[in-house]
């Protein structure tokens, strides 16, 4: 699956502007989730753009209560009547747990993608060895597998399973709450090349192989900031000086 470089995180959006304004600017890929509760919002988004339908990639996700076998398809009827959509481009499970069973969540979701339901099939929030058992339940390729990912909380296993794999890895929470503003290092490397430390957070994910990044921004200046950021090549000395940073924080634990 080829997704963007930059796309649009919505969690927490709640005004349909926001995403018609992220589409202007430029934005393909629109993540959504049922437990945003926004699923409308970016439905009347899409709606109300002017962009055709088959130039966005769409993606949401199933609730931990949604992965029982009887209740994916109508878990993700529920999604595509929000959305006001035939079918989304990316259906993930939202997080391992739950009713989540390899044995009978991947093959109920492989049924609504070959019904048409879905085109590519997601996992979000899994370990490598979960990725392992998806893999040997599912029909399909892993479409796609979205975890946090920024400068704090570094996946280079998930980095070399998605590359192994030739999937896209999606960044979620790309600057770290927020943080990524307050630290000295991306502080100086934004400096040097005159831009924002979000954008060196951006940049950074998007100088690995198989990593794209969906930020969320609600003034049109951060969101044509963030996909701009996909433009800037940090050198290898700086890229190292990233990897390089000891602190962890992780925002969403399992």
């Amino acid at each position: 699956m080829q997704l963007p470089a930059v796309g649009l995180g919505t969690n927490g959006i709640d005004d349909a502007k926001t995403i018609t304004t992220a589409i202007d600017v430029g934005y393909r890929h629109l993540d959504t989730a049922r437990v945003y509760e926004n699923e409308r919002v970016v439905g009347t988004a899409i709606a109300e753009s002017g962009v055709a339908r088959s130039a966005l990639t769409v993606a949401t996700k199933l609730w931990i209560d949604t992965l029982g076998a009887d209740a994916v398809r109508t878990g993700t009827e529920a999604s595509l009547d929000r959305l006001g959509l035939d079918a989304v481009d990316l259906l993930y499970v939202h997080r391992p747990r739950g009713e989540y069973d390899p044995a009978t969540t991947l093959p109920a979701i492989d049924e609504v993608r070959e019904d048409g339901l879905t085109r590519h099939v997601g996992l979000s929030n899994f370990e490598p060895d979960q990725l392992a058992t998806a893999r040997a339940h599912l029909d399909a390729p892993i479409g796609a597998h979205q975890v946090e990912f920024h400068p704090y909380f570094q996946q280079d296993e998930l980095v070399a399973d998605a590359q192994k794999h030739d999937y896209p890895l999606v960044a979620y929470s790309p600057l770290a709450g927020g943080k990524v503003f307050e630290d000295p290092v991306l502080e100086d490397i934004a400096h040097k090349y005159d831009v924002s430390p979000a954008a060196v957070a951006i940049a950074w994910l998007c100088s690995y192989d198989n990593v794209v990044t969906i930020p969320k921004a609600s003034s049109e200046t951060h969101l044509r900031a963030n996909f701009e950021a996909a433009d800037l090549e940090l050198d290898a000395a700086d890229i190292a000086r990233i990897e390089g940073v000891e602190e962890t924080v992780e925002l969403y634990p399992e």
